[in-house]
């Protein structure tokens, strides 16, 4: 018998170390040519390690949440045979393309969720060895959801866990019956890691490095929604219903083109602003793994009907971790909206290096004074946040107001500069 020591691979594009993000193996394991023995994350995805042998797992180089460097060790393998410490793991295709977090609003820390009892079902939750078989995407979610997924009962090949099976479990359905809770008043400690590490890294540095203010404008939304549900009348096949997003998102394209300085990167250390002639609109979504910012491209150049089909084709893809890289970096301006948990006011983070975010909140029914009385209107506030270091004050303000004109004057979208 020998010693074979799998070392952290280089992953490529320069990486030269990995956050160790979740264990496939535990001390005492056999384990088989190829089969997955960890997922680390870098700055741009998130990689699966494979085993280049068959062996028996004697030691762990880490624990979950430390940073390796490339060439460091990952797993200590008992095989058959002479031993070796020159041995390397290459690295699977990404599984998740994972971008260094980009949030832009403030993301309270993940509670942890009280552990539910097993399912009652005679069937043998899916696994194979006693490990459930899912995919990293599954995992992730059971993980932040304080999820065993020993206890979740798969319905696919092999009893392989879904998305579908985890979110049965959750609603505490699994098996058909409906899984008996139990009070929980222990405290649980959650080691923050992976993306919701990133998040947190991502959204300090803003604040420390960016100046933000804030400024409010409240907005008569009464014309757009009436033009929004007549379009959303139509009878079109195929053709998807419009939310208020995309008629924002076309008056951002307009107010940047009177006001570029808003469309812009700012590089703090070189002192450079980069000011982009394509909008590309970064559209905070929330997933179960945190809040990621899907980016639509070249906003200038889409309609109405184009950004409702791409955010929905990139939300849907950040919510199962299927997007990719590009699709969640490359923003130049962004929009977060907490829909009806929107509130009053908010105070947005910048999605640095980005100099401005619009942030949207809840719709309501107020008053409105119109000259001789006070009538019915549909209200809702913006709060947007900026780098104060390039954006003045006033400028900002005119910024807004622009996109207040061309909301609350709906036909102006659609009008040719």
């Amino acid at each position: 018998m020998g010693i074979r020591i799998v070392k952290l691979p280089d992953v490529g594009e320069g990486v030269a170390e990995a956050e160790l993000v979740e264990w496939h193996v535990t001390v005492g394991q056999s384990v088989l040519e190829d089969q997955v023995l960890a997922a680390v994350m870098t700055d741009k995805a998130t990689v699966e390690i494979p085993s280049p042998v068959s062996g028996t797992v004697v030691a762990l180089g880490a624990e979950v949440g430390g940073v390796l460097a490339v060439g460091a060790e990952l797993v200590r393998l008992e095989v058959a045979g002479e031993g070796s410490v020159d041995v390397e793991a290459a690295p699977k295709q990404a599984v998740a393309a994972l971008p260094q977090a980009t949030a832009p609003a403030a993301v309270a820390p993940v509670a942890p969720r009280p552990a539910l009892p097993p399912a009652r079902s005679s069937a043998q939750p899916g696994a194979t060895g006693g490990r459930p078989l899912a995919s990293p995407a599954v995992r992730r979610r059971a993980r932040d959801a304080g999820v065993d997924l020993r206890q979740v009962r798969g319905s696919g090949p092999a009893g392989r866990i879904g998305h579908d099976d985890l979110d049965a479990y959750l609603r505490g359905d699994a098996g058909g019956r409906a899984a008996a809770r139990v009070p929980n008043t222990r405290i649980e400690t959650v080691k923050i890691v992976g993306l919701r590490r990133r998040i947190a890294q991502k959204m300090a540095e803003s604040k420390r490095r960016a100046a933000h203010f804030s400024y409010v404008e409240e907005i008569d939304v009464t014309a757009v929604e009436e033009l929004r549900a007549t379009l959303n009348a139509e009878d079109r096949p195929g053709r998807l219903r419009l939310t208020l997003l995309p008629f924002l998102m076309q008056a951002v394209v307009k107010a940047v083109a009177d006001f570029p300085e808003m469309n812009a990167l700012f590089d703090d250390e070189a002192e450079t602003v980069e000011r982009h002639g394509g909008v590309h609109i970064g559209v905070a979504t929330q997933t179960l793994a945190g809040l990621l910012v899907p980016v639509v491209r070249h906003c200038e150049a889409l309609g109405l009907w184009d950004f409702a089909t791409e955010i929905l084709r990139l939300s849907e893809a950040a919510r199962q971790g299927t997007a990719s890289r590009a699709e969640l970096t490359g923003s130049t301006i962004t929009i977060t909206s907490l829909g009806a948990l929107g509130g009053i006011a908010s105070t947005p983070v910048i999605n640095r290096p980005e100099v401005a975010i619009i942030g949207v909140n809840r719709q309501a029914i107020r008053p409105v004074w119109q000259g001789t009385q006070f009538v019915p209107r549909k209200m809702m506030n913006l709060s947007s946040s900026f780098d104060h270091r390039v954006i003045d004050g006033h400028v900002a303000a005119r910024f807004v107001q622009r996109i207040k004109g061309l909301v609350e004057t709906p036909a102006t979208l659609f009008i040719e500069a």
